[in-house]
């Protein structure tokens, strides 16, 4: 079975992030990262963003805010960072405290500054297939992985197990976009396995650790795991059970090490993609090819 590892394909992300620094020296893409709270899930993640964003050679600006603040100070600061010229991109942690307006927050957003894919000015753009929209970042690292791998899409069938608007929902769209016939299961989908195991591509997303066996898979099929679980033992594991998933799959992607080391590049690649439609600059040319096990 071939492993679909994240590390070549996150690298290519940085090389094209690295290029735009080079071209336009003296532009330095900006991103605002809002918290509310310190919860562990949101302190990891953000670290994990700002030492690539290191390598990318981008800058990540913290923008703090306590657990118990008032909806009005939370708007107050994401509005300040949403009119800063000199922030190109916004991140906010979510899910926020329930005396947040999250619904309000979005619909400020500057779509130009959505480099997670959360409003609806880049949802629909997605569903359009617009290559200017932003989407969420997980379901664009699956794509850029099936692609680097030469995965073979067009034509083929997948099954998104998961129906999330972070995943499930734009990944579907991603993934029409390529020529995939697409099917979205979810907890109301009768015969899960069955439908799964008619598809070439399975992808597992519903944060339930190991759920995934080797029963919702046909033999060599291609299984991409976003998921990220802690088991019973307290190691870190995706949605598929491993130990079963590599005696009968084609290709997969491991926990960790697989989708979510994409996710952060491809995060750090859409705040210079950000930066440069803010700033009306052509595109990088990219004669970079794509990577070939």
């Amino acid at each position: 079975m071939q492993e679909l590892r994240g590390k070549l394909i996150a690298d290519r992300l940085k090389g094209e992030c690295l290029d735009f620094v080079g071209k336009y020296n003296g532009i330095l893409p900006a991103l605002a990262i809002l918290r509310v709270g310190n919860k562990e899930a949101d302190l990891s993640y953000e670290r994990g963003i700002k030492k690539r964003f290191v390598d990318c050679g981008l800058e990540a600006k913290d923008y703090e805010l306590p657990e118990n603040c008032t909806n009005e100070e939370f708007q107050e600061v994401f509005d300040f960072i949403n009119n800063d010229p000199e922030i190109h991109g916004i991140l906010v942690m979510r899910p926020l405290p329930k005396q947040i307006d999250e619904d309000e927050m979005l619909r400020k957003m500057n779509p130009l500054k959505d480099v997670d894919g959360i409003t609806a000015t880049n949802l629909a753009g997605v569903m359009r297939g617009d290559k200017d929209a932003f989407a969420p970042c997980t379901a664009q690292a699956v794509v850029e992985i099936l692609k680097d791998y030469k995965i073979e899409l067009a034509g083929k069938r997948a099954c998104i197990i998961g129906r999330s608007l972070v995943v499930g929902k734009p990944l579907a769209m991603l993934l029409l976009k390529e020529d995939v016939t697409v099917t979205v299961c979810h907890s109301k989908t009768e015969n899960i396995k069955a439908v799964a195991g008619e598809a070439d591509i399975v992808i597992a997303a519903i944060g339930k650790a190991k759920k995934i066996s080797s029963g919702y898979i046909r033999e060599d099929a291609t299984v991409i795991d976003v998921g990220i679980n802690v088991d019973e033992q307290g190691n870190l594991c995706g949605d598929c059970d491993w130990d079963q998933i590599v005696l009968k799959a084609g290709a997969a992607t491991p926990v960790p090490g697989g989708v979510g080391t994409v996710t952060t590049a491809v995060l750090a690649k859409h705040l210079v993609d950000a930066a440069r439609l803010q700033m009306k600059l052509p595109e990088v040319d990219d004669d970079k090819d794509r990577y070939v096990e």
